[in-house]
């Protein structure tokens, strides 16, 4: 009966606003999770196959599924307003075909889109490497050398692969396809896929006598010292790409391409964040009292900053245009900001001391000496004046 089904979109697991690619992904999903090559014996998940695939075959007809919006499951009964009569009258070509096919690709190996696969040219493969610079190299810009082994076409069979004389000769199992063809019964029927030329590895060629220099591959390896331009502004782990210096390309196809990831050096002064340039410089307490010139570090150089008097630790200073440069335009720069921390002394003689009881007695007495107690320590050191005098006069 018709009631005792589950809603399509809930078998599925998606809302009624599925577009037909939340669709697909879903049955693709469930489809993997439960077909019955990959639960052999297994009845709960060849009917939970089944289940999904009924409901995907509805929901992804446009027409089918504008009717079980509106009817329901009664749409696909016999006589219904769909005239479907359910599992056993699915038609699984056009798209579901195409799923069908993805599916038995992923889980043996083949799949039915690869029946259209090219054998033309194809670029080769992406190669990667590093590079360290230093700070200030990141942000001016440099140029760097690099040394890696590259592959370039054997001088001797020039790409073949085949030993001088001799030919590379059509693959007697594909035909020269570079792709074979397998069937495989399923519960839909006899379902086609297509895979990679085990023999020749999808070449559509086979090498009788390879070449005693490349020993087939049709390649060999040579170091080479390419240049590395660094574009100012580069941060950590960015990478650079360098066109066609990648791995060759197959059947007339270009190389591919060298991507040089960057490492940046640590800084003992400078700090980074996107453009901008944070570092921390020390003042005297008679600097931030007073005021002063202090210098200050950039990456342009030494610059001199005048400290307004009554300056207080942690106060930030912002100087324009002393940052990075953008990577996208070298004359937009950001900021430094730099931080003023007053440095506390510590090592003080006895007139140090004195000059800052002194000083704080009159600028609020933090240190909290009443004048008794002031006047107690200049007597005691007038005492103690008297009697270093007394013992040196006794030790002469």
């Amino acid at each position: 009966m018709a009631e005792s089904k589950r809603d399509y979109y809930e078998v599925l697991g998606v809302d009624k606003n599925a577009d037909e690619a939340a669709l697909k992904k879903a049955y693709r999903v469930l489809a993997k999770k439960y077909h019955p090559d990959a639960n052999p014996g297994n009845k709960e998940a060849e009917q939970k196959f089944k289940e999904a695939s009924e409901a995907y075959a509805v929901l992804s007809d446009p027409e089918k599924r504008r009717q079980y919006d509106q009817f329901g499951h009664a749409a696909f009964e016999n006589g219904g307003a769909g005239g479907f009569s359910g599992f056993d009258g699915f038609n699984f070509s056009g798209d579901m075909g195409d799923i069908f096919g993805d599916i038995f690709g992923d889980l043996f190996g083949g799949g039915s889109r690869r029946r259209g696969a090219s054998r033309g040219p194809m670029p080769g493969a992406n190669l990667r490497t590093s590079v360290r610079i230093t700070f200030e190299e990141a942000v001016f810009g440099c140029e760097k050398e690099i040394e890696l082994n590259l592959k370039d076409e054997c001088p001797t069979c020039h790409g073949t692969g085949a030993k001088p004389g001799t030919n590379p000769e059509t693959c007697p199992k594909c035909g020269g396809k570079g792709q074979v063809v397998f069937t495989q019964q399923s519960l839909f029927g006899t379902v086609q896929n297509v895979q990679t030329c085990p023999d020749c590895q999808g070449t559509g060629k086979i090498i009788r006598d390879k070449c005693t220099n490349c020993y087939g591959t049709g390649y060999v390896s040579n170091k080479k010292k390419i240049k590395v331009t660094v574009p100012a502004g580069i941060d950590n782990g960015q990478s650079i790409r360098i066109r066609e210096k990648g791995e060759p390309g197959t059947n007339g196809g270009p190389r591919g391409d060298l991507l040089v990831e960057v490492s940046v050096g640590r800084h003992p002064i400078f700090q980074r964040q996107d453009m901008d340039i944070y570092s921390t410089v020390p003042m005297s307490y008679a600097q931030a009292a007073l005021g002063g010139e202090i210098k200050i570090n950039t990456v342009d150089g030494d610059i001199l900053y005048t400290v307004k008097p009554g300056t207080q630790t942690d106060t930030r200073v912002r100087f324009k245009g002393k940052g990075v440069p953008s990577l996208r335009n070298k004359n937009v720069r950001g900021d430094h900001y730099v931080t003023l921390v007053v440095q506390v002394p510590t090592k003080l003689n006895d007139a140090a001391k004195q000059a800052l009881r002194t000083f704080d007695a009159e600028t609020g007495n933090s240190l909290g000496e009443s004048p008794e107690k002031k006047a107690e320590k200049q007597e005691k050191g007038k005492k103690k004046n008297i009697f270093d005098k007394f013992k040196e006069s006794f030790e002469d």
